[in-house]
């Protein structure tokens, strides 16, 4: 069996879109231009052809307009490259040229891909997404580490942030609000790193959580009335769990007559309501000046007159800010918290105050959180990749020094049905001490929520 039979029988594809060990045999074989080796360096030429004719002062957003003149000279190049192409070989290298012009190279269909969450680029040659909360490789890959840091710079430079040796990781994000973490050299031993958390081009709902099994539509509820009642929210989980998914869903149930301030790292929060302030923390720059902080942002957005405030993800100081708004008549505020459990949730809380650089002792911390917190909403990643909520507790108060803590609802796994976790959230029977603060809100919480019947007796 021939070479090129082998290789026709066995080879997958390899390259950015689709390019085949086969098609860079046949463009090889082909007498037109012996100067060309592969699909790849006729890419390449054709490329910095195209970009070289391009008007620099283009404007890129126009993309219809971009793209009709990227076509037009496409077809000149190729024509002067006396290229001899299939229509689907000139479909594949028009989109990538497209790609590496208007968009992110190889990132480019992965961006556009509905099923995937998350993109994680591991050096130039391993591109791996996450689907359905499993991580597969996929066969894009970048052509070398300069290519990798061009793609990082057209993410970073219209936010206004750098990524150098001087400042080797920063967060951004892309125009739909999907959120980008760049690590390079020397920090990166590999080559440059970028993480893409996608977001839903639609924002997701709570039909939507409902549909995945996140939640039921009796917690639904509950939380809907929560949040209208004012309550304020802590929603904590690890990495990748749907922290922040839940959060902006959340937020929807904020009434559209409030005045809602969002402080974020990278702005990535889509809540729909009018009247929204959104502000966004800020690097510093070459020179080490014009840093502006989270913590920054929370005191600054107490004398913006917010009805409530919605912080993205508290990880440090900021912590001690936010809970003095929410012990300063700012009820209703909802925030994040990287955490395994409820319990820990505090823990952290107080750790990060302590960062906020005050002398306050434990005892006095603890009572900020347990005056300042009505709520904690517990969301894991599961084995099966699923994102549930598994707890909703209750901030009680204090018991001596220790702040107390009530489960209202806690998952309870039944079974597996096709590699799938089945279960659900189940109320514990203690109804919330917060009752009254719902109540005063105009709402009411029925006993069925709780799991209680008619006849008051608790049905579990």
């Amino acid at each position: 069996m021939s070479l090129l039979k082998r290789i026709e029988k066995t080879q997958k594809p390899d390259n950015e879109i689709g390019t085949t060990k086969l098609e860079e045999l046949r463009l090889k074989r082909r007498p037109a231009s012996p100067a060309r080796d592969t699909f790849s360096e006729l890419k390449n030429r054709v490329q910095k052809k195209v970009i070289a004719e391009l008007d620099p002062r283009m404007d890129l957003s126009l993309t219809a307009e971009v793209r009709s003149v990227i076509e037009e000279m496409f077809s000149t190049v190729l024509a002067e490259e006396n290229a001899i192409l299939s229509r689907t070989e000139r479909n594949v290298l028009l989109e990538q040229i497209v790609a590496e012009i208007m968009g992110l190279g190889p990132l480019e269909p992965l961006l556009n891909d509905e099923t995937i969450t998350e993109i994680m680029v591991n050096g130039s040659d391993k591109i791996y997404v996450e689907r359905e909360g499993k991580i597969e490789k996929t066969s894009y890959k970048f052509e070398s580490d300069e290519h990798v840091m061009r793609i990082i710079d057209r993410i970073v430079a219209p936010l206004g942030r750098r990524v150098d040796e001087s400042q080797p990781y920063v967060d951004a994000r892309l125009p739909d609000g999907s959120r980008v973490n760049v690590v390079i050299p020397p920090l990166a031993i590999q080559g440059p790193i970028i993480t893409i958390r996608l977001f839903s081009k639609v924002p997701y709902s709570m039909e939507d959580l409902i549909g995945f099994g996140t939640l039921t539509p009796e917690i639904a509820e509950f939380l809907e009335i929560c949040v209208k009642s004012r309550l304020n929210t802590v929603i904590s989980g690890g990495t990748g769990s749907g922290k922040t998914t839940t959060l902006n869903v959340l937020s929807g149930y904020i009434p559209s007559d409030e005045r809602i301030v969002t402080i974020e790292n990278a702005a990535e929060l889509q809540l729909q309501q009018e009247h929204i302030i959104s502000l966004e923390s800020r690097m510093p720059n070459i020179e080490g000046k014009g840093e502006v902080t989270i913590r920054d942002l929370v005191v600054n957005s107490l004398r913006m007159r917010p009805d409530r405030i919605v912080v993205g993800e508290v990880r440090s100081g900021e912590a001690l800010d936010m809970l003095q708004a929410m012990n300063t008549g700012h009820d209703g505020s909802l925030t994040t918290c990287h955490s395994n459990s409820p319990r820990d949730t505090l823990a952290r809380l107080e750790t990060m105050v302590l960062m906020a650089g005050t002398d306050l002792p434990h005892r006095a911390i603890r009572e900020q959180i347990a005056a300042a917190l009505h709520l904690v909403v517990h969301q894991e990643r599961l084995r099966d990749g699923s994102r549930r909520l598994v707890s909703i507790t209750e901030v009680q108060g204090m018991e001596g020094n220790i702040i107390v803590l009530q489960d209202l609802f806690t998952f309870e796994q039944t079974g597996f049905d096709d590699g799938r976790i089945v279960g659900h959230l189940r109320p514990t029977g203690v109804r919330p001490k917060f009752t009254e603060l719902i109540d005063a809100a105009g709402y009411h919480l029925g006993a069925e929520i709780f799991g209680y019947d008619q006849r008051g007796r608790f049905r579990g």
